[in-house]
């Protein structure tokens, strides 16, 4: 792996307010089942219909943190991308989210903290009706520039 060249994502001074990513995805059953199966979460309301069918929800939910993993991975591949960490966030689901649905997912730079490397970024998802299924704001550290290995490796060398 040294030597190899790997893009990462902006640097904080690379960064502006209102800077956005916007990405739609379809929760696919394929989705769920993975995220079941590596969590060992068995909840009924997840992946069983005749028990959902039961509930006011009436057919099964996509997870919450299914929700945040998608936002998360915006984050750390797009805005500001790879080498970037989520140091906060604080999310709401006002309405849940249905096996099949797509959410149009919209992440937008609010505030830029050059002193402690932070940002923050809002979190907006509508589901293909147009109503709010998640909102709001995250803290994240954007990428480092790295120290070069070959630098200091080969400091006593002139």
């Amino acid at each position: 792996m040294i030597g190899k060249k790997r893009k990462l994502g902006k640097e904080i001074h690379e960064l502006k307010i209102g800077d956005k990513y916007i990405s739609a995805k379809i929760i696919e059953d394929r989705d769920l089942l993975l995220y079941l199966g590596l969590t060992n979460d068995a909840n009924p309301l997840y992946i069983q219909h005749d028990y959902a069918s039961q509930t006011p929800y009436e057919r099964p939910v996509v997870p919450s943190v299914m929700l945040f993993g998608i936002i998360s991975s915006m984050i750390s591949m797009h805005l500001p991308g790879p080498g970037s960490h989520i140091t906060q966030h604080e999310l709401t689901f006002p309405k849940p989210v249905f096996h099949q649905s797509e959410v149009k997912f919209t992440i937008e730079i609010i505030n830029i903290d050059e002193k402690n490397h932070q940002i923050a970024v809002s979190v907006h998802g509508f589901d293909i009706e147009g109503d709010e299924v998640v909102y709001g704001k995250l803290h994240v550290s954007p990428a480092y520039r790295p120290n070069s290995i070959t630098a200091t490796s080969l400091e006593n060398f002139f």
